[in-house]
């Protein structure tokens, strides 16, 4: 196993600029695939079910076009209330319609993490719970007028403005921001790749 993930050779097969700065953030240089994978929910699919699914897609995806030994990592996040995932808001609208149902509200952030490699395919999945204060319309309405909800699962950035709209969090801060980073690193070890 290398000593560190300096030549990691690993692709992440995400177009988020947030799961790469929290690879870089514990020294894992990427180079950045984003897959082309059908992210429609189906019948009968629990969130934790869809997330998994959607992670494990999008990693054999990208190593499916990409053949050789580079490893490929993916992920997927839903932010889920009242057993109901809340994707990225359509419109201005959607946003302001899902900020005004988080707010006073626990809900869950379930972010699946997948690793495949010459050897190696396996997941792993990350549930956090997230609390937000009361919110008033004009919070959210200048919120949402700040453009950043827009494509963020749930209509919120945790590591962005809303981040003052948290009071309280159990579980991984790094899975709401879309990439946990325990079981990330435990996928790492356990195919071999890098020593975190």
């Amino acid at each position: 196993m290398p000593d560190g993930p300096a030549d990691s050779g690993l692709v992440l097969a995400s177009a988020s600029p947030r799961r790469r700065e929290l690879l870089a953030q514990i020294g894992v240089p990427v180079e950045v695939v984003v897959p082309a994978v059908d992210e429609t929910t189906r019948a009968g699919e629990t969130p934790a079910d869809y997330v998994c699914r959607l992670a494990r897609a999008k990693a054999h995806a990208v190593r499916a076009d990409r053949p050789g030994s580079q490893a490929v990592l993916a992920a997927d996040t839903a932010v889920v209330l009242d057993g109901e995932i809340l994707g990225k808001p359509a419109d201005p609208a959607d946003a302001r319609r899902m900020l005004s149902r988080l707010s006073a509200q626990e809900h869950r952030v379930l972010t699946a993490v997948h690793l495949c490699s010459e050897g190696f395919d396996a997941g792993e999945l990350c549930e956090t719970r997230v609390h937000f204060r009361a919110l008033s319309a004009a919070e959210i309405e200048r919120y949402v007028a700040g453009g950043e909800a827009l494509d963020k699962a749930g209509g919120y950035g945790i590591q962005g403005r809303a981040g003052v709209f948290v009071s309280h969090i159990a579980g991984s801060y790094s899975g709401v921001v879309g990439l946990p980073l325990f079981e990330t690193a435990r996928l790492f070890r356990q195919a071999g790749l890098m020593d975190l």
